[in-house]
C-alpha cells in the first residue's frame, strides 16, 4: 500500500512538472505588431522567435527551456510602456528584443530600468535612447548623430544639393534626424530652407506647394515610410522629381507599394544591411522561409542578431552562476560587458552606454520601385 502511495505521489511531481521539470527562460520581442506599423514590426518578431527557436537545444544542455514571446507595442509610447510593465511582472523574461521606435524604446526602457530586464534593440537610433545611460538599455545599430550626418554629407557630395527642404514627422525619431541633418547641412555651407515638423498622413499640398515656390536642390523627410510614402507619391503627382532623402524609417519594401509610381529618386540612410551585403545570410533566409512561409528583409536579420546577443548573455551569466538560473541583474552586466561573434552583422561589443562600437552604415536608392546599394560606411559611437 506505502509502494502504490508513494508512486502515485511521484506521478503526480511529474504531472505538474515538479521532478525533472526543466527551469523555463523566455525572451520577449516588443515592437508594433498591429497599425501602420506592422509589417516592419513583425520582421523583429520573427526574427526574434527563429533565434530563440534555434537557441533552444543550447539551453536544454544546462536544464533550460528556452520559450518566445511577442508583445505588441503598435509603435505607441503608450502601449508600449503598459507591455513593458507586465512583461517585468513575468520573471520568466530575461530579455527583450526590441523596440522598432525611439519613441516607444525611451518610456519602455524605463519602465524596464527597475527591474533590470535588458532590450536590445535593432533599429533604434534616437541619440537620447542611450546617453541616458541606462544599464538595461542596448542597440546594435548606429545613432542618428551618425546616421544624420551621413545623410546630409550624401546630398552635398553625391546629389550636388545646395539647398534643402527639411521635415519631420515631429517624433523623436524624426526630429532628431532630420535636427543632425541640418546641423551638417548648415556647417557644410548648404542652405537650409526651413526644418519642419508635421503630422500630416494624407494631404501634403500645403507643403507641396511650398516646395514648389522655394524650389530646393532636395528634400529630407525625417519619419517612417507610411507617412513618407504618401508623400513622395503626391509630390511626384504635383510633377515635383529632385531627390527625396530620409533615414532608416524609408527601409522597407512596402515604401514603394505606397509611392506607387512616384518611387524613384529616393534615398535613405539605413542601420541594416540589405541581406544579400551579409556573407552569412543565406543560411538565415532559407531558414527564415521554411518558418515562416514569406521572404525576410534586414531588421528581421538584425533582430536575429540581437536575440542571439540575449541568448549568449544569458547563457554566460548562467555559466558565470555555475550553471543555475541567473538573474535579471546578472544577464544585464553579461551582455552589456560581453563580447558576441558569428552574427549576421558581424562582431558585437556595448560602450559604457550600450551604444554598438563599431557598426556599418547603409546608403541605399530606390529607382522604379527597386532598391539597390549605393554606398556603405563604418561609423563609432561618440562615446567609447
Amino acid at each position: 500500500m506505502k509502494k502504490v502511495t508513494l508512486n502515485l505521489i511521484t506521478l503526480g511531481l511529474l504531472a505538474t512538472g515538479v521532478a525533472g521539470a526543466q527551469t523555463t527562460i523566455k525572451i520577449a520581442s516588443l515592437s508594433p505588431l498591429s497599425g501602420s506599423q506592422s509589417f516592419t514590426g513583425t520582421l523583429l518578431r520573427n526574427g526574434t522567435q527563429l533565434a530563440v527557436d534555434e537557441q533552444k537545444a543550447a539551453f536544454k544542455k544546462l536544464g533550460f527551456d528556452l520559450q518566445f514571446v511577442g508583445y505588441d507595442d503598435q509603435a505607441d509610447p503608450a502601449t508600449g510602456t503598459a507591455a513593458a510593465r507586465k512583461i517585468a511582472s513575468d520573471r520568466t523574461i530575461l530579455g527583450v528584443v526590441g523596440t522598432m521606435n525611439s519613441g516607444v524604446a525611451i518610456p519602455a526602457s524605463e519602465a524596464l530600468k527597475a527591474s533590470h530586464v535588458t532590450m536590445v534593440s535593432p533599429a533604434v537610433t534616437a541619440n537620447e535612447v542611450t546617453d541616458r545611460g541606462l544599464a538595461n538599455m542596448n542597440r546594435i545599430v548606429a545613432r542618428n548623430d551618425a546616421q544624420g550626418p551621413a545623410g546630409a554629407q550624401f546630398m552635398m557630395d553625391k546629389l550636388k544639393a545646395k539647398s534643402v527642404y527639411i521635415l519631420n514627422d515631429k517624433t523623436s525619431y524624426g526630429e532628431g534626424l532630420a535636427a543632425e541633418v541640418e546641423k551638417t547641412l548648415k556647417a557644410g555651407g548648404a542652405r537650409v530652407i526651413v526644418n519642419e515638423g508635421t503630422e500630416e498622413k494624407s494631404d501634403f499640398s500645403s507643403i507641396i506647394a511650398k516646395i514648389k515656390l522655394q524650389k530646393p536642390d532636395a528634400v529630407y523627410f525625417g519619419g517612417i515610410y507610411t507617412q513618407i510614402g504618401i508623400f513622395i507619391r503626391q509630390l511626384r503627382d504635383a510633377g515635383i522629381n529632385i531627390p527625396v532623402v530620409g533615414g532608416d524609417g524609408l527601409d522597407s519594401t512596402e515604401l514603394a507599394t505606397i509611392a506607387a509610381k512616384g518611387a524613384n529618386n529616393i534615398y535613405y540612410t539605413t542601420i541594416v544591411a540589405p541581406l544579400e551585403s551579409l556573407p552569412a545570410a543565406k543560411t538565415f533566409t532559407a531558414n527564415y522561409r521554411k518558418a515562416f512561409k514569406t521572404v525576410p528583409a534586414g531588421y528581421a536579420a538584425f533582430s536575429y542578431d540581437s536575440a542571439n546577443v540575449i541568448a549568449q548573455g544569458i547563457l554566460d551569466a548562467a555559466k558565470a552562476n555555475g550553471g543555475k538560473l541567473p538573474s535579471r541583474t546578472q544577464v544585464e552586466t553579461a551582455i552589456r560587458k560581453g563580447s558576441f561573434k558569428g552574427l549576421l552583422s558581424g562582431d558585437v561589443t556595448f560602450n559604457s552606454v550600450g551604444d554598438r562600437n563599431s557598426v556599418t552604415l547603409y546608403i541605399m536608392k530606390v529607382e522604379a520601385g527597386k532598391q539597390s546599394l549605393s554606398a556603405q560606411s563604418t561609423v563609432k559611437p561618440p562615446k567609447q
